[in-house]
C-alpha cells in the first residue's frame, strides 16, 4: 500500500469513508427505533418499516449500481451515492411522521445501494491487480468499525441528545467525501451492454408491491382490496419477468442460474436463513429496552459483542469448512443458533445480564460461520461467465430477505396497539421473544433429515472454490 501514489491512496480513502457511513448506518438504527417510536408517536413494532424502505431499497438498486457506474463513470456515481445518502440523512433528521421517515429512508437506500458496489469497483480500477487484496482489506476495515460502533454510538447519542443525531452525524462526513469525490478520483467509464430496463422493472415492481403487501393491514392498516391488489401486482411482476428471461441472454438475471442444483440449494437456503435472522437486528434492541428495561446505550453495548464474534469468526471459518465440510457445518450452526437464541431468553428473564454479552457474542460467532459457508456453498459450482451475476442475484436476495423478515414480529405479536398500558406491552414483547427463540429451536430439526439437506456437499474444500465473484461476500457474516 505503501508505495502506491500518493493521489491513489486518498482515493482509497473515499471509498473507505463511503463504507464506514453506509455501514454504520446498518446498526446505528436499530438502538434507537423506541425513541423514535415514543418521538412519533408510533408503536415500536411499527418501526420496522424504517428498516424495511432502506434494506428493500438497496435491494432493488443493487443490480443497476455496476451498469451506472460502467456507464455514467465510477467518480460520478460515487458522487452522487454520497449525495444522496447524505440528503437522505439530512431529511431523516427532520422527519416529523412515521411515513416521512420512511421516505426518507428510501432515498438514503438509494445511495446506500450504489456506495458499496461502486467503491468496489473503484479499487478494482485504480489498483494494480497485485495490490487488490490489500486494497479491498483497508477499504473495508472501516465497514467492519461501523457496525462495532454503531449500537453503542447509537445508544450514547439517543441516551444524551436525540434520535435526530444518529442521522446528523452523517452530514459532515457526507459533504467532505463529495468534494474530496469531486476532486480527488478519476472518472474511469467502460463499454456497456445494453442494461434490461423492462426486467429491472418487473423485478423492482414485484419486490416492492410483494414486501409491502407482507406489511399489509397489520402493519400500514391498508384494506383487503388493497391487499389483494398489491399480491396480484407483485405476483404477475414475478411471473412476467420470468416468461421475460426465458432464452433471453440479456436479461438482467439468466434463468440459467437456476439450472445449477447447488446455486439454487444456496439461494433458498441463504433466503430462508435470513428470513428469520432478518427478524433479530430489529427485535433485540426492542425487547432489551421495552421488555427488559435497559437504557438506549447499555443496550446498545449489549449488540457489540455479537459484532465480535462475527469479526472473529470471519478469520477461521474457511479453515473450519475444510475441517468439517458444508453440511456439517452448516446442520450444526443452525442448531446451534436456534439453541443459542432460546439461552438469551432464558438468561435475560432470569435476570443473568452478566451473561448476556457472552449468549450474544457466541450468536455472532455461529451466524458468521453459517452465512459465510451459505455464500460460498452457492456460488462455488457457477462457470465463471455466470459468476458475476450469480453474485449479484445472491446479494440482492439477502438484502430482500432481511426487508421480508423485519415485519414478521407484527404478525406474531399483539403489541402492536400503542394504547396498551407499558406493563402489558413489555409483558406481550417478552412472550413474543419467547415464541421466536422457541421456533428458531424447532424450525432448524427437520432440516438435517430432509432430502434438501442431503444435496448438500460433505467433504468440499471452501478455499479456491469461487472464481470471479465478490469475494467480501463470500467472506461476509451476518451480525446486523
Amino acid at each position: 500500500m505503501t508505495d502506491l501514489p500518493s493521489n491513489v491512496r486518498w482515493q482509497l480513502w473515499i471509498v473507505a469513508f463511503g463504507f464506514f457511513m453506509q455501514s454504520l448506518d446498518t446498526t446505528i438504527v436499530n438502538t434507537a427505533l423506541p425513541s423514535m417510536a415514543k418521538s412519533l408517536g408510533e408503536s415500536p413494532l411499527h418501526m420496522h418499516m424504517v428498516i424495511v424502505s432502506y434494506v428493500l431499497t438497496v435491494a432493488v438498486m443493487l443490480p443497476a449500481s455496476g451498469w451506472l457506474a460502467d456507464k455514467v463513470g465510477v467518480r460520478n456515481i460515487f458522487f452522487t451515492a454520497i449525495v444522496l445518502f447524505t440528503a437522505g440523512s439530512l431529511c431523516c433528521a427532520m422527519a416529523n411522521t412515521l411515513d416521512q421517515l420512511v421516505m426518507a429512508r428510501v432515498l438514503q437506500g438509494v445511495g446506500g445501494a450504489m456506495m458499496v458496489p461502486v467503491g468496489r469497483l473503484t479499487v478494482m480500477k485504480i489498483v494494480p491487480r497485485e495490490q487488490y487484496m490489500a486494497a479491498m482489506t483497508f477499504v473495508t476495515l472501516p465497514g467492519q468499525v461501523g457496525p462495532l460502533l454503531g449500537p453503542a454510538l447509537g445508544g450514547i447519542l439517543v441516551e444524551y441528545a436525540s434520535w435526530h443525531w444518529i442521522f446528523l452525524i452523517n452530514l459532515p462526513v457526507g459533504i467532505i467525501g463529495a468534494i474530496a469525490t469531486l476532486a480527488l478520483m478519476p472518472n474511469y467509464t467502460l463499454q456497456t451492454r445494453r442494461f434490461d430496463v423492462i426486467g429491472f422493472l418487473l423485478l423492482a415492481t414485484g419486490m416492492a408491491t410483494l414486501t409491502l403487501a407482507l406489511d399489509g393491514q397489520k402493519g400500514l392498516g391498508i384494506s383487503s382490496l388493497t391487499l389483494a391488489i398489491l399480491i396480484v401486482i407483485g405476483m404477475s411482476a414475478i411471473l412476467w419477468y420470468l416468461w421475460h428471461a426465458r432464452g433471453n441472454d440479456r436479461a438482467l438475471f439468466s434463468l440459467t442460474l437456476f439450472k445449477n442444483p447447488t446455486y439454487r440449494l444456496g439461494l433458498f437456503g441463504s433466503f430462508a436463513g435470513r428470513v428469520g435472522s432478518g427478524m433479530l437486528p430489529f427485535m433485540t434492541p426492542v425487547f432489551l429496552q421495552i421488555g427488559m428495561g435497559f437504557s438506549p446505550f447499555h443496550a446498545g453495548l449489549m449488540m457489540i459483542p455479537m459484532v465480535l464474534g462475527s469479526m472473529g469468526m470471519k478469520r477461521i471459518v474457511v479453515q473450519v469448512v475444510n475441517r468439517f465440510g458444508y453440511r456439517h457445518v452448516l446442520v450444526t450452526a443452525t442448531l446451534g443458533l436456534a439453541l443459542v437464541s432460546l439461552l438469551f431468553m432464558a438468561v435475560a428473564l432470569m435476570g443473568w445480564y452478566y451473561a448476556l454479552p457472552l449468549v450474544l457474542f457466541c450468536q455472532g460467532i455461529i451466524n458468521s460461520m453459517r452465512f459465510s459457508s451459505m455464500n460460498t456453498l452457492t456460488l462455488k459450482d457457477l462457470p465463471d461467465e455466470l459468476a458475476s451475476s450469480g453474485n449479484s442475484l445472491l446479494s440482492m436476495i439477502m438484502q430482500l430477505s432481511m426487508s421480508v423478515g423485519s415485519p414478521l414480529p407484527v404478525y406474531c405479536s399483539a403489541c402492536t396497539v400503542s394504547t396498551i398500558s407499558a406493563s402489558t406491552r413489555r409483558w406481550r414483547i417478552r412472550s413474543f421473544y419467547t415464541r421466536i427463540s422457541a421456533w428458531r429451536l424447532s424450525s432448524p430439526c427437520p432440516l438435517s433429515s430432509s432430502p434438501v439437506c442431503r444435496m448438500i456437499p460433505v467433504r468440499t474444500s471452501l478455499s479456491g472454490a469461487v472464481k470471479g465473484v465478490d469475494h467480501e461476500i463470500l467472506a461476509s457474516g451476518h451480525y446486523r
